[in-house]
């Protein structure tokens, strides 16, 4: 679950605060982590806000309030606040909310690593949200002690790459080992084409029958294959159209209406679907619908506020 995307650090000293950071872990841990994220919110408006499906499995630390799951993936598991959070994979939003303050620290983790550095097989958190300390015990606990401790981003990402290395290192010490190669190898294919590959063709280059991989995989990465290759896509598709849509947010602001329809042109969604795989736009739609809770221009109209007035001409309905 991808709490929130964030930038650079940013922040005011009298009224609404702010702030967020994000890097990439130590070498040995990259093959496991994709990156971490810090935020903080204070004096803001409340809001809600959708942690979307994504490759990664979530790691998160409160620094000052507890995080705030109104609505899981899994609509039959009750909402609540948490300390610390670990989810896994899953194929339907969740719902964040806050009252106007709100801060976080978040790894997103590959699924790969979650033996290694949870001590549990990612599909054991498939489509579920729970305390990151009833999965890993102390480890949790001494990360959020300690990055609410620290007073910068740089100090607290420094915490995350210390403690999860050591983790890792002890791990490989006592003899554990990652997930079987042919899951391995088909997870980073679906990642290496984008959520394009049929599974026929994973199976295939694993040995192992259909059903076999299906079985192992879910098992292992907390999806099926199929499942999996369309939470890849439409992933790499929400991202661009975010980025897309911020960049003809700033040139609206910032270079009035002889740039607008320029930087419009670049949202062009029909374009955007069969870049990322999909059969044409009406399918794009169906799966943000399904994946985000909203078709594209609604979820972007949530995630800008007022982008909707700006730019939906260009986006369509």
């Amino acid at each position: 679950m991808a709490v929130r995307d964030a930038g650079s650090e940013r922040g005011a000293a009298d009224g609404p605060l702010a702030e967020a950071a994000a890097t990439v872990p130590l070498a040995q841990l990259r093959p496991y982590i994709a990156r971490y994220t810090g935020y903080r919110l204070s004096g803001v408006p409340p809001a809600t806000h959708a942690g979307l499906p994504s490759p990664y499995l979530t790691l998160f630390f409160s620094i000052d309030d507890p995080l705030t799951v109104a609505a899981h993936p899994d609509p039959a598991q009750a909402g609540g606040d948490y300390q610390t959070l670990a989810g896994g994979l899953h194929t339907a939003p969740a719902l964040v909310t806050h009252e106007g303050r709100q801060s976080g620290i978040q790894v997103a983790l590959s699924p790969l690593g979650a033996r290694a550095l949870l001590g549990v097989p990612a599909g054991e958190l498939a489509g579920i949200d729970v305390e990151a300390s009833d999965v890993c015990g102390r480890l949790a606990s001494e990360i959020q002690q300690r990055v609410q401790a620290a007073a910068t981003w740089q100090r607290r990402f420094a915490v995350l790459d210390e403690v999860l290395s050591r983790t890792l290192r002890s791990y490989r010490q006592d003899g554990g080992t990652d997930i079987s190669a042919e899951v391995g190898f088909a997870w980073r294919w679906l990642l290496d084409t984008k959520g394009t590959v049929h599974v026929a063709a994973l199976a295939g280059e694993t040995g192992w029958s259909a059903r076999h991989l299906r079985a192992r995989f879910a098992a292992e990465i907390g999806l099926t294959p199929k499942a999996a290759a369309r939470v890849v896509r439409f992933d790499r598709a929400r991202r661009l159209l975010y980025r897309r849509a911020a960049a003809t947010t700033a040139a609206t602001t910032a270079l009035g209406a002889a740039a607008t329809a320029a930087a419009q042109r670049t949202l062009d969604l029909a374009a955007l679907a069969a870049h990322c795989g999909f059969y044409d736009q009406a399918h794009m739609d169906g799966e943000f619908r399904a994946l985000a809770g909203a078709p594209p221009t609604i979820w972007l109209a949530r995630e800008f506020r007022n982008f909707q007035a700006t730019a939906g001409a260009a986006v369509g309905g």
